[in-house]
C-alpha cells in the first residue's frame, strides 16, 4: 500500500505548483488526518490516495469547483498505470470521495466520509475551524471537537 501512495504523492507533486492552500502541505496532513479517522469499515488505501488526488486538478487556489470533478476523469486516465493494483470498487470509490468533496457533506459510505473528514479537518488552514457538526464521520467529529486549532494556526504551513 505504501508503494503506490508515495508513486502518487511523487505524481502530483510533480505535476502542482507549491500552493500552500491545496499543495503538498494539505495533501500530507489530509494523509495523516485520514490515517485517523480508519475504522474497520473504511479502507485505508482510497483515503490514502484521496489525500493526494482531491485536489490534484485544481486551476488555482480561487473558487474552482470543478475540480472534484476533474480529479475523478483524471483516475480513469491513471487506471491502467499508477492505480492497476486497485479494485473497481476502490476506484469507483476514490473517483466517489473525488468528485463529491468540495459538494456534500455526508454519503453513508464510511470510506468515502472519512475522506471527507480529513480534509475538513484541514480547514483551519484558511482560517476557517472546522464544525464537528459538519463532520460526516464519528472520528471526525471527536478530532474537530478536540484539537486546539487555536494553536494550529501559530504554526506556519510549510
Amino acid at each position: 500500500m505504501q508503494e503506490i501512495v508515495q508513486q502518487i504523492r511523487e505524481l502530483v507533486l510533480s505535476r502542482s505548483t507549491d500552493s500552500q492552500l491545496h499543495g503538498i502541505s494539505h495533501w500530507d496532513r489530509v494523509y495523516i488526518y485520514g490515517k485517523q479517522l480508519i475504522t474497520p469499515e473504511v479502507d485505508p488505501l482510497v483515503v490514502a490516495l484521496f489525500a493526494y488526488l482531491h485536489d490534484s486538478c485544481r486551476q488555482d487556489d480561487g473558487y474552482d469547483t470543478s475540480h472534484g470533478p476533474r480529479a475523478a476523469k483524471w483516475i480513469d486516465t491513471l487506471r491502467e498505470t499508477y492505480l492497476k493494483p486497485l479494485t473497481d470498487e476502490q476506484i469507483r470509490l476514490l473517483k466517489e470521495a473525488c468528485r463529491l468533496h468540495t459538494t456534500t457533506q455526508k454519503t453513508g459510505n464510511p470510506t468515502i466520509d472519512a475522506c471527507f473528514d480529513a480534509d475538513r479537518l484541514d480547514l483551519w488552514r484558511a482560517d476557517i475551524t472546522p464544525d464537528p457538526d459538519k463532520m460526516a464521520t464519528a472520528k471526525g467529529k471527536k478530532i474537530a471537537q478536540e484539537t486546539d486549532y487555536n494553536a494550529l494556526m501559530d504554526f506556519p504551513l510549510s
